[in-house]
């Protein structure tokens, strides 16, 4: 097999991942709902659809209360204590924009907010028409320079109960946990469970062929350690799923950024969705508990609301650095971007990054390379050979097969020789697409010039253009044993067609392929070279 042959089947490989890979966004599968378990220590959570107030319509705020840390700005209605605006000061909302990107929103037609409350049956918010005025000391907080920890209280009392819910925000942090601290007065018992879930507008997954991206659910079990739940999902059926021991997470996710609830360590919390309208909702359900009068009692999660950080996100729940979703290569990109991470912190360039990457993952495969061209060379040398033992066996395919495999054997050649670099490369190349599409930290990062996104395309397609001028020498430097004019058509036509697709590709992507062309030219003159001294290379 030949190197021209080679690019025709790596032309037919990216065309069929990017259209699995867009099937797979369109089509993705639907887990069973499993039936809550019931533990015999704790109660356990009825059915949330039965708990609450359907009606999706927010009650009118009286106010909203301000919090500004480091990297975060948030809008924490006073009405329910829900975090209804979320400003990430550390990500722009556009390439060379002022503004932060915003991640959550309450805005006419998108929807998308972080709620918790008490339900159970003395609970304070069963009816979203009718939730308590939190009293707040204050219209803003702001994390002071020096301070590491910044606590907002908000109170409410009835009926002899008094509600303290405290949020805490960290500096450098995008995870801020939510405190319930509630003491019975009320000469009686009180029950109580607090639930926390993300509401977003029901809407498409979004993205293209190339550059497929999700937006929707996602969740982690004990048993499920990463699995999305799309929003068309969540219309077919509710989830409903036991976390026995309190360990995971449920959360929506979409490109570069996520947000997500994650209880801390309840037995017997169960994860739900379910569907108002047209907006849809993701989160979990904790456990009751009995307050005696005279005693208190106290309830916790931790919400996520930030880019996808997986050092950071890893420390906070286990597997939430799953919503990086490298897809089936997970075990190729992951070491990759952590490569790509550790070369870029000392070049400070992540284009320059991807460069360096790339030369060691084309020199890690050079001996396989050099071999390929080896093998390419001795195939095309037995030609003349394999034409003769045509010509004098005929139509006998089965012993033409036994002759050639003798031949192969006495010559020392291996047929399939030129095909393992090829096999090794795509699976990499691939890797590397969801590595780069993936990281956060690509988005708006400059290379040089006209580059000003590694995450976007090309501006002005130089990049495709001169990745596609690259495979066309390639193709010139490499002799071939095709003689039939389809094939010879077809293989002129493949760097056209890759220029076309690698036009939409991110830049970052395109880097790498025509860094990567640019070092196969080099080991090609290089290995052609040594091959003409021993008399294998024939143009």
């Amino acid at each position: 097999m030949d190197s021209q042959r080679n690019i025709l089947l790596i032309a037919l490989a990216l065309v069929s991942f990017l259209l699995f890979q867009q099937w797979q966004v369109a089509k993705n599968p639907t887990p069973q709902p499993v039936e809550q378990a019931q533990s015999s220590s704790t109660l356990p959570a009825p059915s949330f659809a039965d708990e609450l107030d359907p009606a999706p319509t927010q009650q009118a705020s009286a106010k909203t209360i301000t919090v500004t840390t480091d990297v975060l700005t948030l809008s924490i209605d006073a009405v329910g204590g829900d975090v209804v605006h979320a400003d990430l000061n550390q990500y722009s909302a556009e390439l060379d924009s002022s503004d932060p990107f915003v991640l959550l929103k309450n805005e006419p037609g998108h929807q998308f907010i972080a709620q918790s409350g008490l339900v159970g049956p003395q609970g304070i918010d069963l009816s979203s028409s009718n939730r308590p005025h939190y009293a707040v000391s204050a219209d803003s907080f702001v994390l002071a320079d020096g301070q590491d920890e910044l606590r907002i209280p908000m109170t409410y009392s009835a009926n002899g109960l008094e509600y303290t819910k405290t949020f805490i925000v960290k500096r450098g942090s995008y995870a801020l946990d939510v405190e319930y601290n509630v003491v019975n007065n009320s000469g009686t018992n009180a029950t109580f469970g607090m639930y926390a879930h993300l509401r977003q507008n029901l809407m498409d997954d979004g993205g293209s062929i190339t550059m497929p991206t999700y937006r929707g659910g996602a969740y982690s079990t004990e048993e499920t350690r990463y699995k999305k739940y799309s929003f068309d999902d969540m219309q077919d059926r509710n989830l409903s799923l036991p976390l026995p021991d309190g360990q995971g997470w449920a959360a929506m996710i979409q490109h570069y950024f996520a947000s997500a609830w994650i209880p801390r360590n309840e037995a017997g919390t169960n994860l739900y969705t379910r569907v108002i309208g047209s907006l849809g909702d993701i989160g979990v359900r904790m456990p009751n508990k009995t307050i005696a009068n005279g005693d208190s009692a106290q309830f916790t999660a931790t919400l996520w609301v930030g880019p996808k950080l997986q050092d950071q996100m890893s420390e906070v729940a286990p597997n939430l650095d799953l919503v990086v979703d490298y897809g089936w290569l997970w075990f190729i990109a992951k070491p990759l971007h952590m490569l790509l991470s550790f070369i870029q912190s000392f070049v400070g360039n992540w284009g320059v990054a991807i460069i360096c990457l790339t030369f060691i993952v084309r020199g890690a495969m050079y001996p396989l390379t050099k071999a390929q061209y080896t093998s390419m060379a001795k195939m095309r040398m037995l030609q003349p050979k394999l034409q003769a033992m045509r010509e004098r066996i005929g139509d006998d395919r089965q012993r033409m097969s036994q002759e050639m495999m003798e031949l192969y054997k006495k010559e020392k050649v291996n047929p399939l020789g030129g095909c393992l670099p090829l096999v090794l490369q795509m699976p990499i190349f691939i890797a590397l697409y969801w590595a780069l599409m993936e990281s956060v930290e690509l988005r708006h990062s400059p290379f040089f010039g006209w580059i000003h996104d590694l995450s976007a395309q090309d501006p002005y397609y130089i990049l495709p253009l001169l990745m596609g001028a690259s495979m066309f020498l390639i193709q010139k430097m490499s002799p071939t044993t095709v003689t039939d004019p389809m094939q010879q058509k077809i293989m002129t036509f493949m760097p056209v067609m890759f220029t076309f697709f690698f036009l939409f590709f991110p830049s970052g992507l395109v880097l790498y392929w025509l860094v990567s062309n640019i070092v196969t030219l080099i080991q090609q003159s290089l290995i052609y070279k040594a091959l003409e001294k021993k008399g294998l290379h024939s143009k």
